[in-house]
């Protein structure tokens, strides 16, 4: 087994030694957990948990693709929302960007997430070349 780290430019990456974004373990592509933080790492984008969600899910597909997968590879999600009257927000935003089989899923309500703005956070777990006929 090899395990490698992906990057996407569009995707900032934390500090050193905290933890990776991307993982790719033989097929297995591991994304840790996503935010609606802009390019600097500060600015959020977003006000709505579906504006803040379309973000998101757009990091997920750019480090997916980075690790040579597509986003119908995503077969396990969890989706943390500080408001659970958030969800229709949320699936609004996951319809805009899978096809077919939507990936396992949970849900989540969680007191706080790292800033009071940020409504969403969303992991993801994809198995590159699975989604292929």
């Amino acid at each position: 087994m090899k395990k490698e780290r992906f990057f996407s430019d569009a995707v900032r990456e934390p500090a050193d030694k905290t933890w990776s974004n991307c993982l790719r373990v033989d097929d297995l592509i591991l994304i840790s957990g996503m935010t609606a933080r802009g390019k600097d790492g500060e600015t959020l984008v977003g006000d709505t948990a579906h504006e803040q969600s379309r973000v998101v899910f757009q990091k997920i597909k750019d480090l997916v693709e980075a690790a040579g997968g597509v986003m119908d590879d995503v077969v396990k999600m969890t989706i943390f929302v500080t408001h659970m009257s958030d969800n229709a927000q949320v699936w609004k935003a996951r319809e805009e960007f899978f096809t077919g089989n939507f990936p396992a899923c949970s849900l989540v309500q969680v007191a706080a997430l790292a800033k009071p703005e940020i409504l969403v956070e969303i992991e993801a777990i994809a198995i590159a070349g699975c989604s292929k006929d």
